[in-house]
């Protein structure tokens, strides 16, 4: 048995933000959302598919969904694959790739699904044009997903092409970058309400303050890349498609507040200068040089988001005393701001001695983290108390195990 299905999309994220996406994603038109893991499903048409792939600051990739069939084994697959109407949506000369998962089914090896969807979608081609289209793996113009879950095949298009945390404005980037997506989706999580000061100082490549600058901007965030992969497919509107830009024209003379990006690495800052000058915000991001602890606060309030350098590959030998370092800046130099911390290094970031007041549970690439917030007011010094009792319990910790060990 097989379904075709019309309007109906799913837009990918990390895992979560996925309520983030779903706010967004409504923003721009998409109706009867339902969040999914790492995903929102919602139906549109499309000009609302071209809409989420240009604008959409939170997600990864934008598929939809064209059928649904049964597939209990390897021939219910390659029979259902087959009766799609392939060269409805991709000619002979279209280059392809199909990327397969499975959970809970008969049918358990991603590749061997992969392997049977195009062997089914190429025998259809040939069957009726004596001709069929070729794979890429690298670089298709048209990438075919297909999601098996409890005996039930999904099967998508891929309408972004390569993911759309592929901004175009990042030339250059340090070691262990933030993606942009992720950087986007911490900025709304902070609810930045674009009226105070917005400092990163740890900026690495930059990513963060750019993604703010966009954000204020109201600059699309697929304002900067070439090529979307719903342009290899028959059903283009390029007419459409060009309204869309020109509806959603970035007002480069919009007044935002001051967005600050700093780094202690003069070769770190000369990347994310690149990337600034390329997005052509130099004019709306302060950079400089410098070490956090040595700094004062820019303005009397603002808002802080860092992604801190993490373990010894980025210069981290200490990270006790460099998370002590970034609470003790922030109490006394950085009064009256709010300053959010993204960090994978879960056992050291209590160091900061700050009271958390959200917390969100993140992945950053591979690693879990969390994503905290700190309010910083005058009181915040008192927190030190929390600082030496920390230490207090880790001098005991230690001293319970070295007992434990001169007794082995």
């Amino acid at each position: 048995m097989i379904e075709l299905i019309e309007n109906r999309l799913v837009a990918k994220t990390f895992e979560g933000l996925e309520a983030v996406l779903d706010l967004e994603l409504r923003r721009i038109g998409a109706r009867n959302t339902k969040i999914i893991k790492r995903a929102v499903a919602f139906d549109g048409d499309l000009r609302l598919m071209y809409k989420v792939n240009y604008l959409s600051r939170i997600a990864l990739r934008v598929l939809k969904t064209i059928a649904v069939l049964d597939a209990r084994n390897e021939q219910e697959l390659y029979d259902g694959i087959a009766q799609i109407p392939w060269e409805d949506w991709f000619s002979v000369r279209t280059t392809i790739a199909v990327d397969g998962i499975s959970n809970h089914s008969n049918l358990t090896h991603s590749r061997y699904i992969a392997l049977k969807t195009k062997d089914a979608i190429v025998d259809r081609f040939r069957n009726k044009y004596g001709k069929r289209p070729d794979v890429d793996t690298r670089n298709p113009e048209v990438l075919i997903n297909v999601r098996i879950f409890k005996n039930k095949a999904t099967v998508s298009l891929d309408s972004s092409g390569a993911p759309l945390y592929r901004r175009g404005y990042r030339q250059t980037v340090g070691i262990a970058p933030i993606n942009e997506v992720l950087a986007a989706g911490l900025i709304q999580l902070s609810h930045w309400d674009k009226n105070e000061a917005f400092l990163d100082p740890m900026c690495g490549a930059g990513t963060i303050a750019i993604e703010a600058a966009l954000y204020a901007l109201k600059i699309p965030a697929g304002y900067y890349r070439e090529t979307f992969a719903f342009q290899h497919w028959y059903n283009y509107d390029h007419k459409l498609w060009t309204q869309i830009k020109e509806e959603y024209q970035p007002d480069f003379s919009r007044k935002i507040p001051n967005i600050y990006a700093w780094d202690k690495s003069g070769i770190v800052m000369h990347k994310a200068k690149e990337n600034i000058e390329f997005a052509g915000l130099s004019d709306f991001i302060q950079t400089k040089v410098c070490f956090f602890e040595d700094t004062e606060a820019p303005e009397p309030k603002g808002q802080i988001i860092t992604n801190p350098p993490y373990g010894e590959r980025i210069g981290v030998q200490r990270p006790k005393e460099f998370y002590r370092m970034i609470g003790d800046t922030l109490k006394q130099k950085y009064l009256n701001w709010q300053a959010w911390i993204i960090s994978s290094d879960l056992k050291h970031l209590r160091f900061v001695g700050l009271r958390p007041t959200k917390r969100y549970p993140l992945l950053n690439g591979q690693l879990e983290s969390n994503y905290v917030r700190y309010d910083v007011y005058e009181g915040s010094k008192k927190i030190k108390k929390n600082n030496n009792r920390h230490d207090r319990d880790d001098r005991l910790r230690r001293k319970r195990k070295d007992t434990r060990d001169k007794s082995k």
